[in-house]
């Protein structure tokens, strides 16, 4: 069984080789299902039975929110992943091709859990990789829709993203959610747009919407609120951390990086030191839009 999705206009296949009942296991992906005809992103074939002929050079071994992933790299530039959740469970091997438009998962959790997370998983690095050549960032972020226009709060883990998007939910009118962890932002026609994905963190916020980038904004907790528009080093330094690429990988990085100067010539980025207080989203409200 074979389902396709659109994802910020990217056409995304995943295939299922040994279930009728694939869906199962993709539950945030429903919004995102399309039946247009066209080339696709990638294509995943998700076969429990794969394993690794063979392993590849480690890359490394990596902590991405919590979850660990081992990464190696094969002689003819294809990618191999260990896929493992918070507790170190293995839960999912994929392999790639080398732009990561052909790619074999095998979900080997025990539980449909630790499968779930796999697929989720493993479709994310993909989806993030292959994108790169069309102007497209898997980004980190809390991304808020106000009166048509997306505003996304950058920061590491734990700095208020989430607190900081509920405090314009509740004070400023004409605001709603769009993405409460991992929204995608893609440059097309001379402008940055950002669009809803089946990835939101611990947020089930699962919406194919798009709006165009009116900001991006660096948060920090201080012991008051200030805000001022980042220089254009500032501006690189709260980017690249925020997305998810390959330093390791020159193509990937190279296009990742020409993607982030493109959305800094376009949009501003501010920096936001900040109380969890309503002064603090009137505040970034009033700089952000002029009203």
């Amino acid at each position: 069984m074979e389902y396709q999705y659109k994802i910020a206009g990217h056409l995304c296949r995943i295939a299922f080789c040994d279930t009728a009942d694939g869906l199962s296991l993709l539950p945030s992906f429903p919004p995102f299902a399309n039946d247009e005809e066209g080339d696709s992103l990638f294509r995943i074939s998700v076969d429990n039975s794969f394993r690794w002929t063979s392993i590849g050079k480690e890359v490394g071994q990596f902590d991405c929110g919590g979850n660990k992933f081992g990464v190696y790299h094969m002689e003819n530039g294809s990618y191999q992943f260990e896929i493992c959740d918070e507790k170190g469970r293995l839960c999912a091997l994929l392999q790639s091709n080398p732009d990561f438009s052909d790619c074999v998962c095998a979900l080997v959790a025990e539980h449909e859990a630790g499968k779930q997370f796999g697929l989720n998983n493993a479709v994310m690095l993909v989806y993030a990789f292959a994108s790169a050549p069309y102007g497209t960032l898997l980004m980190h972020a809390s991304v808020i829709r106000n009166n048509g226009t997306g505003y996304l709060f950058l920061g590491k883990s734990g700095t208020g993203k989430s607190t900081h998007t509920r405090l314009w939910l509740r004070y400023i009118p004409g605001s709603d959610l769009m993405n409460d962890d991992n929204p995608v932002v893609r440059v097309m026609n001379g402008q940055a747009y950002v669009f809803g994905s089946p990835w939101s963190g611990k947020t089930p916020c699962y919406r194919n919407v798009a709006a165009p980038v009116g900001a991006f904004v660096q948060l920090q907790q201080c012991p008051e609120n200030t805000i001022h528009r980042e220089n254009v080093l500032e501006s690189f330094a709260s980017l690249l951390p925020s997305i998810s690429t390959m330093k390791w990988d020159e193509r990937i990085y190279k296009m990742n990086c020409n993607t982030i100067s493109d959305i800094i010539r376009l949009s501003p980025i501010y920096h936001l030191g900040c109380l969890p207080d309503e002064e603090a989203a009137r505040l970034s409200f009033h700089t952000l839009t002029g009203k």
